[in-house]
């Protein structure tokens, strides 16, 4: 399969239009019907209808298997650019809001020092990006962070050849206004807050379609979104009495408005986990040991 087409294919999928894919692509919506014919002969089946566009059931299986088909060939890409660059070395870190600690800051630093020539980037991205961005080689190492027991790792998208290495785990607590009639409970069992009202923060705190899947109920219904990756912003909203929100107790500390309340039943940890792909070495590998303390990995 031409990954061109395959690309095409996977835009207009998503676009559910082939102008749309084709004002995304920068080609003419002829050129975006010819590349879904061709794909189409190549495979011998049909892809697409095309009055309304929508995948048939070999579309939808062919779209499972695009996304980490094509994140592989940017990776490949990615991964020889780099070999072959001739210019300075880079250290390109992503990491979710809550996985952005003071350790980090100061392991980022030392790597910085340990790699003076290096041009260092660090984008505060929300939790869904990373993978995809480590993935397709846009960055060398992501930072990570969710609810997880204690004894699983976090989930991840089928992307790929991905590492995962524990990093840190914090309790959880729950975020409430000042005034709250819970403020005065020793701890707090999750089942018992699914009629609360909640922030839908899915970046910047714990996603309530994650807290639906480790209750195993429903409930957990946001009287607000937040779309954005300020941490102090959600707390202040929480403050404000706009809903609640599940947190690490690190992030929470000294918070004006706000009292938080341990979270006891289910036996829940936050975790913070570095990501990469197959190959980790120079500025990249350096971070890795100091954020990781596994020097026998990354030494």
């Amino acid at each position: 399969m031409d990954p061109h087409l395959l690309r095409t294919f996977v835009s207009v999928a998503r676009c559910g239009s082939f102008s749309d894919a084709a004002h995304q692509l920068g080609f003419t919506p002829a050129a975006v019907r010819e590349h879904i014919a061709s794909l189409e002969a190549d495979l011998r089946t049909a892809l697409l209808t095309r009055r309304p566009v929508m995948l048939t059931s070999a579309g939808a299986r062919l779209l499972e298997h695009a996304g980490p088909l094509l994140l592989r060939l940017d990776a490949a890409r990615a991964d020889v650019e780099r070999l072959s660059a001739s210019g300075t070395a880079r250290l390109a870190v992503g990491a979710s809001p809550l996985a952005m600690t003071p350790r980090i800051a100061t392991a980022l630093d030392r790597a910085r020092r340990a790699h003076p020539a290096i041009r260092t980037s660090l984008r505060i991205l929300g939790r869904r990006e990373i993978p995809a961005a480590v993935a397709s080689g846009a960055l060398d190492l992501g930072l990570i962070d969710g609810p997880a027991t204690p004894a699983d790792a976090l989930p991840l998208p089928e992307l790929g050849p991905l590492t995962t290495v524990p990093v840190a785990e914090a309790p959880l607590v729950v975020a409430l206004p000042t005034g709250h009639p819970l403020t005065r409970r020793l701890g707090l069992r999750l089942a018992d807050l699914a009629d609360a009202h909640w922030l839908d923060a899915p970046d910047a705190a714990m996603p309530l379609g994650r807290l639906r899947a480790l209750t195993r109920t429903g409930g957990f219904r946001a009287t607000l979104t937040y779309e954005g990756t300020d941490v102090r912003g959600l707390i202040a909203l929480t403050a404000a009495g706009h809903g609640l929100a599940l947190l690490p107790h690190p992030a929470t500390k000294g918070a004006p408005g706000i009292v938080t309340v341990p979270l006891i039943t289910p036996r829940l940890v936050h975790r913070t986990e570095l990501l990469h792909g197959p190959a980790v070495d120079g500025p990249a590998r350096t971070l890795a040991a100091l954020v990781t303390g596994d020097r026998h990995r990354y030494g």
